[in-house]
């Protein structure tokens, strides 16, 4: 029996276009041999945690650059808890240093701001697993 390849979820919540960033973090994972999906821009926050629940995904990946993290990422975390969903999900984008502590509080596992190396995603991700 092949054992099936972890699946994670980049997402893209709010009016936030910007997506260059999201998808070399995508793509850098599948490399790595991640099974990965990208939502695409503009989902709101019900479209991916539907597209978590429907993808059996194993993480979710968050990535704004509008400015709106906190109200996006805490609406996407409330609706994985009413939903009962218990994955990692980490975030990345343009985040002020002093907003940092304020996502860790509602829980992302871990935030990664501008200039990130995708080395330092891929390590993150793989050590998710090596615990288990």
């Amino acid at each position: 029996m092949q054992k099936r390849r972890k699946k994670i979820v980049i997402a893209k919540p709010g009016l936030d276009g910007h997506d260059r960033g999201a998808k070399v973090i995508a793509r850098a994972l599948r490399d790595k041999g991640y099974d990965v999906l990208y939502t695409g821009i503009r989902k709101a926050p019900e479209e991916i945690i539907r597209i978590v629940i429907d993808e059996d995904a194993d993480c979710l990946g968050l990535s704004c650059l509008s400015g709106a993290h906190k109200e996006l990422f805490k609406r996407v975390m409330d609706i994985l808890k009413k939903e009962r969903v218990k994955i990692p999900v980490f975030a990345g984008g343009i985040i002020p240093e002093e907003d940092i502590e304020y996502l860790k509080s509602i829980g992302i596992n871990r935030v990664f701001g501008p200039g990130t190396k995708t080395d330092d995603i891929i390590l993150y991700v793989d050590k998710l697993w090596k615990k288990a």
